[in-house]
């Protein structure tokens, strides 16, 4: 007698495992029943359906073996079977293994300007300190510094441009709009007002009498005037390199745009504090002191919230060269202000504690560079905040309540 076919024998244990079951809707299942009829038991399993149903099973096997090595978990279904519940972790990769985003152009370069910019802007407001509180050392030390770290500015920014015509071309527009135009501008307007103020302490060393005796008169009131309008325009320039930064499309720059300007704004106090703790002596010190700990109160107030508030984008300031960086900066600002406070007669301690605030703020500003930069090429950085940024959409969690939008299809 010939075997049945594959389709009625399917069809007569399908009907058979219904009735057992007393089920009208049938149970999918990985694995063949064990019933078998009188002809197929002595037959040995050598029907043809029997032997595709071992290699079925044994494919099976197979494959949820190699999910579970894969990292996916398996669950037992009802009727014995195995289903794969979560697929291996995705690795973010791109396109011939690019990154998403363009990272940044800029090199060390644009940090050093980061940091000089910031180092001449509190040099100003400490030179107005001096001026407005009758302390001859501390104004002239923060002129000085203002006028070099400027000049090292102009510098630095040049060679990220290429060609000085460029910065001049970009004063053919202002866009209110646009950090980079405001910043020139605002370079524009701090750099000549810092250098008169410089040159003005140059009028005590003019004859008395003579074209150079009436130079010399003539300087000191004009610095003074060029002096209030460098600090005037001081927290601008501090500020805008951070807003600068947070206009651009890297994850971890733009997502702390609230911080970036408390941050530059904090490293650019504490700057000019070191250079007057530096270069005056102890008694007229007392506005660097002042300025240490407003700025770095600022500054570890900043770097707390980067690191902490961002969530993923947080990462690339905790890891890596930036992670050493600001960690490195933090201690050394705590160790500059606890040194200004405690040292205040001390000459030695002083400059020790002006030289730490210094380095603090290079290792800050480098070490926000650097995490921007090392989070615009890991793809992750990207990905994952779009993503949490579209689901947050979809739930009307990001909405009020009675202003939530059912989400697109």
């Amino acid at each position: 007698m010939t075997p049945p076919g594959p389709v009625g024998d399917r069809f007569r244990r399908f009907r058979e495992r219904l009735a057992a079951e007393g089920d009208d809707r049938p149970q999918v299942s990985d694995d063949r029943p064990s019933a078998m009829s009188g002809a197929e038991a002595t037959s040995g399993g050598d029907h043809p359906t029997d032997r595709g149903t071992a290699a079925s099973s044994r494919r099976g096997d197979l494959t949820a073996r190699r999910s579970t090595e894969a990292g996916g978990r398996l669950r037992r279904r009802r009727g014995g079977g195995r289903e794969e519940l979560r697929v291996p972790e995705a690795e973010f990769t791109s396109y011939y293994g690019r990154p998403i985003l363009k990272g940044p152009v800029w090199k060390w370069d644009i940090a050093a300007y980061l940091f000089t910019g910031g180092l001449a802007a509190g040099s100003s407001l400490l030179a107005a300190g001096g001026q407005l509180t009758g302390r001859p050392a501390l104004r002239r030390a923060g002129r000085v510094a203002a006028l070099a770290a400027v000049s090292a500015s102009a510098v630095f920014l040049v060679k990220d441009l290429g060609r000085p015509a460029r910065f001049h071309h970009m004063l053919r527009v202002a866009k209110p709009t646009s950090p980079m135009s405001m910043g020139t501008w605002i370079l524009t307007a701090y750099g000549p007002a810092a250098g008169v103020a410089a040159i003005a302490e140059a009028a005590g060393v003019l004859p008395r009498h003579g074209l150079l005796g009436l130079a010399g008169r003539a300087l000191p009131p004009i610095g003074h005037a060029a002096g209030l309008l460098a600090a005037g325009t001081a927290p601008a320039l501090a500020t805008y390199t951070g807003v600068l930064l947070a206009d651009t499309a890297v994850p971890s720059w733009h997502e702390a745009y609230p911080e970036l300007p408390v941050i530059f704004a904090g490293s650019a106090l504490a700057s000019g504090a070191g250079v007057g703790l530096l270069a005056a002596p102890p008694a007229q010190a007392g506005p660097a002191r002042r300025m240490a700990v407003a700025g770095a109160a600022l500054e570890l107030y900043g770097a707390h919230r980067v690191e902490t508030r961002l969530g993923l984008l947080s990462e690339p300031y905790r890891l890596g060269r930036p992670g050493r960086l600001l960690r490195a900066g933090r201690l050394l600002t705590a160790g500059g202000v606890a040194g200004a406070l405690l040292g205040r007669r001390s000459r030695v301690v002083g400059a020790l504690s002006g030289t730490a605030l210094l380095a603090a703020s290079v290792l800050t500003r480098f070490g926000i560079f650097y995490g921007g930069v090392a989070s615009a090429r890991d793809p992750r950085y990207t990905v994952v905040p779009q993503r949490e940024r579209v689901e947050a959409r979809r739930t009307g969690m990001d909405l009020p309540s009675d202003r939530a939008v059912p989400p697109a299809v």
